[in-house]
C-alpha cells in the first residue's frame, strides 16, 4: 500500500508541473514517468502473479502482456513476461470507459457544423492522414525489436491518450507505444508556434478552458453510468477490440451527436484518475531492458514522425486547394496532434476557428475508431 501511495502523491505532484507548462493529459504523462522510474529503481507496486488471474473468454485473455509478440522480447530474458498486470483489470475498464466517454462527448453537432460543405474533403483528408500513419507505423515494425501492431498503433497521428489505452487490450507493447505517441505530440506542439510565426506571422497565446459546471458534471456522471454499463458488455458481444474503450466511446459518441448527451461533461477529476491509471498502466512494465530497447528505436521513430508531419502538412495544402479555405486554417486542420497548440495558433491569428476544431475532432475520433482495426489489417499482412 505505500508504494501505491508513493506513486499516487509522485503522480499528482508531476500533473500539477505539467498542467502549469499546458501539457496535452498531463495525469497520463505524469503517470507514466512516475510509473516507470520507480518500476526500474525497484519501488513500484508489486504485479500480481499470473496465478492469481482469473480465467476470460475475452480475446485479450492471452495478449495481457505485449512482449509476447514483441521481437525484441529475448533482450529481457528476466521480465516476467507472464505476470498479469500490476493495475486490477477492472479499474483499467474502468479508466479506459471513462476516457472513451469524454473523447465521445467531443463530437458536439454545433462544433462538428463548422466543417459546413467541407466534411468530404476533411474526411478524405483524415484517411490519407491514417494510411500515412499506419504504412509509416508497419515500417517502424520491421525493426527487429518492435513489431508491426505495435509500429502500428505507435505512430497513428491522433488520439495519444486512447492508443495507449487500448494498445494493451490488442496485444501491442504499450510502453514503446506511449513512448512514441508523446515524442509525437511534443514534437507538434513544439513546432506548431515555430511555423505559425515563421512561415505565417503568426503568434500563438495561452488559451484558458473553463471546467465543467457541477450540472454538467452531474449530468455526466449518468452518462458514463450508462456508457459503461452497456457500452463495455455490449463491444464484447460483437467482439469490437478493445471493448473498454471503443464501447462507451460509441455510446457517447452517438449520445452527443442525437442530443440524448445534452450539456453532460466527464468530472475533471475523473478524468486526471482515468488518465494517470493508464500511465500506470504503461509505466509499471518497464525495465532497464525495455527502456534501452525503446532508446534504440528512437531514433527511426524519429524520423518517421518527422516525415508523417510534413506528409500532414502537404494534405493541408490539398485541402486548402480542395476547399478554398486559408493555407493556414488547413495547415493548423491537418497537424497531427497538439489540439490545445492549434487552437492558440488559430485563436491568435484571427483564423477558422470553428472549421479548425471540427477537423481536429473528426480527425481524433477517425483515429480511434479506425485505426485499431487498420493497424490489425497491416500487422497481419507485415507478419506474412
Amino acid at each position: 500500500m505505500r508504494r501505491w501511495i508513493l506513486l499516487a502523491v509522485l503522480t499528482a505532484a508531476a500533473t500539477y508541473l505539467l498542467e502549469l507548462l499546458d501539457v496535452d493529459a498531463a495525469a497520463l504523462f505524469a503517470g507514466l514517468v512516475m510509473a516507470g522510474a520507480l518500476a526500474i529503481l525497484g519501488f513500484a507496486p508489486r504485479r500480481r502473479q499470473s496465478a492469481a488471474r482469473p480465467n476470460s473468454t475475452d480475446h485479450t485473455a492471452t495478449a495481457d502482456h505485449p512482449d509476447t509478440t514483441d521481437p525484441g522480447a529475448t533482450t529481457e530474458p528476466t521480465e516476467p513476461a507472464d505476470d498479469a498486470p500490476a493495475i486490477p483489470r477492472p479499474a483499467m475498464l474502468a479508466a479506459q470507459g471513462v476516457l472513451g466517454v469524454f473523447i465521445g462527448t467531443m463530437a458536439d453537432p454545433e462544433t462538428l457544423s463548422g466543417l459546413g460543405s467541407a466534411w468530404f474533403p476533411v474526411l478524405v483528408i483524415g484517411l490519407g492522414t491514417l494510411a500515412m500513419s499506419v504504412i509509416g507505423g508497419a515500417l517502424l515494425g520491421l525493426h527487429r525489436l518492435v513489431d508491426p501492431l505495435t509500429g502500428s498503433l505507435a505512430l497513428v497521428a491522433g488520439g495519444a491518450s486512447g492508443l495507449v489505452a487500448l494498445t494493451r487490450e490488442l496485444g501491442g507493447d504499450e510502453r514503446m507505444v506511449a513512448v512514441i505517441q508523446y515524442l509525437r505530440v511534443a514534437l507538434v506542439t513544439i513546432t506548431i508556434p515555430l511555423v505559425a510565426s515563421v512561415v505565417f506571422d503568426a503568434h500563438a497565446t495561452g488559451m484558458a478552458e473553463a471546467p465543467p459546471s457541477l450540472t454538467q458534471q452531474g449530468t455526466g456522471l449518468i452518462l458514463l453510468a450508462v456508457c459503461l454499463g452497456i457500452g463495455i458488455p455490449l463491444g464484447r458481444l460483437i467482439h469490437l477490440p478493445a471493448a473498454g474503450l471503443l464501447g462507451p466511446m460509441a455510446l457517447a459518441t452517438i449520445a452527443e451527436l442525437t442530443g440524448i448527451a445534452g450539456d453532460a461533461a466527464v468530472s475533471t477529476v475523473l478524468l486526471t484518475i482515468a488518465y494517470a491509471i493508464i500511465g500506470w498502466q504503461a509505466g509499471l512494465g518497464f525495465t532497464m531492458a525495455r527502456l534501452r530497447a525503446i532508446g534504440r528505436v528512437l531514433p527511426a521513430a524519429l524520423v518517421l514522425i518527422i516525415a508523417i508531419g510534413v506528409g500532414c502538412a502537404l494534405l493541408g495544402v490539398l485541402l486548402s486547394v480542395w476547399t478554398g479555405e486559408s493555407m493556414f486554417d488547413c495547415y493548423l486542420a491537418t497537424t497531427p496532434g497538439g489540439i490545445y497548440a492549434v487552437l492558440a495558433a488559430a485563436t491568435a491569428a484571427g483564423g477558422n476557428v470553428a472549421f479548425v476544431v471540427a477537423a481536429q475532432i473528426l480527425r481524433v475520433l477517425l483515429m480511434l475508431f479506425v485505426a485499431p482495426f487498420a493497424a490489425r489489417a497491416a500487422a497481419r499482412r507485415f507478419s506474412r
